[in-house]
């Protein structure tokens, strides 16, 4: 090709477009008429900045598209804004609820939730343990399967908070249902309508939970001078299923007049059990359960529970760990018990003659 080819050929070439700037703290401050360091206060929750300032800078950054770099903060800090959450269960709409609760907490101080599910598996809930310590996150929510999970964050500097359950002795904060109030004041209802063989479906007793509802159980039999069979404790699997095959066996070998089912999940496969076997409740047989999602008021009859406050227990889990974040706490740790409330709907009713 000619010289002058060659010049043509790169006269029609097209030219490289730049690259899109994306807006910076200083752009937003020029277009605020304020301090870069003005821009930082007011859109994050650390230092202060009146609420007319904050207005005007959220204002200037969102006309020129700013959009706040996390990553690079936490680069700069060593720090995150991130707050891990360990669920035992997402399928189980108590731990749903719980989440939902602490996403709603956190995303009012502009913390982001990391949420993982870690099926109660401890091998499952060490690596997540691992991957939230990589990410430098400052803090913890967990419902812990075991006391190792808690300890090794703990150790790491990590701001652990344990929600629902508590395991060993840590010396994390933890937030839970008070499970043997809740527990005894179910019983005490079933016991005040002349029930006194009353079924326990049951699935652990080796975390607080499980050992507050059996707690509960058995103090409202002491508080009401009502004998406890202990062959009507009933142990099963956390599985519907395995809940079904337990109440088969509890309806078969005793006579029970109600049955309590000590969560949402033992509750479904208690109650496939009586339909399978077409027992009218309250009139044949009462059911209660403790813990209170939707299903439960939607079947028929709706179930008498005992509700946890889940999403407020959420809240006030995020609200305990921000407080230790921030240092606004003493060292001593805080045991927070949330208090439940019976609800009575129609499936429990005066024991049979």
């Amino acid at each position: 090709m000619s010289p002058r080819g060659q010049q043509a050929a790169q006269a029609s070439a097209p030219t490289p477009r730049s690259a899109v700037r994306r807006p910076t703290v200083q752009d937003v401050a020029r277009e605020a008429g304020v301090s870069p360091s003005t821009v930082s206060r007011a859109l994050h929750t650390r230092g202060y900045a009146s609420p007319a300032v904050r207005a005007r800078v959220r204002a200037a950054a969102e006309r020129i598209g700013y959009v706040l770099d996390h990553n690079a903060r936490n680069l700069r800090s060593r720090t995150s804004t991130s707050i891990g959450v360990l669920i035992s269960d997402l399928r189980n709409p108590f731990y749903a609820d719980l989440a939902a609760g602490i996403e709603e907490e956190l995303r009012a101080a502009e913390y982001q939730m990391v949420l993982v599910n870690d099926n109660g598996d401890p091998a499952e809930e060490m690596q997540a343990a691992e991957t939230l310590l990589a990410m430098r996150v400052p803090g913890v929510i967990v419902t812990p399967v075991t006391a190792k999970c808690p300890q090794v964050l703990q150790d790491n500097g990590v701001h652990v908070v344990c929600a629902d359950r508590e395991l060993g002795r840590s010396n994390g904060d933890v937030v839970l249902s008070d499970n043997k109030a809740g527990a005894r004041e179910l019983t005490d209802h079933l016991i005040a309508l002349g029930h006194t063989r009353i079924g326990l479906l049951i699935d652990e007793t080796k975390w607080s939970t499980g050992a507050g509802r059996l707690a509960g159980f058995r103090a409202a039999h002491l508080d009401n001078s009502v004998d406890l069979d202990e062959d009507l404790v009933a142990y099963t699997s956390f599985d519907a299923d395995a809940a079904r095959l337990t109440t088969r066996k509890l309806l078969n070998d005793h006579e029970v007049t109600a049955i309590i089912s000590a969560n949402n999940v033992l509750a479904q496969g208690a109650l496939a059990e009586l339909k399978d076997r077409r027992v009218k409740l309250p009139r044949q047989l009462s059911l209660a359960a403790y813990d209170d999602v939707p299903w439960m008021s939607l079947v028929q009859p709706a179930l008498t529970t005992v509700d946890q406050h889940t999403v407020e227990m959420g809240r006030s889990c995020a609200r305990l760990l921000l407080a230790r974040i921030r240092g606004e706490l003493p060292p001593k740790r805080r045991i927070v018990r949330v208090p439940p409330r019976l609800i009575v709907r129609g499936s429990t009713g005066p024991a049979p003659r």
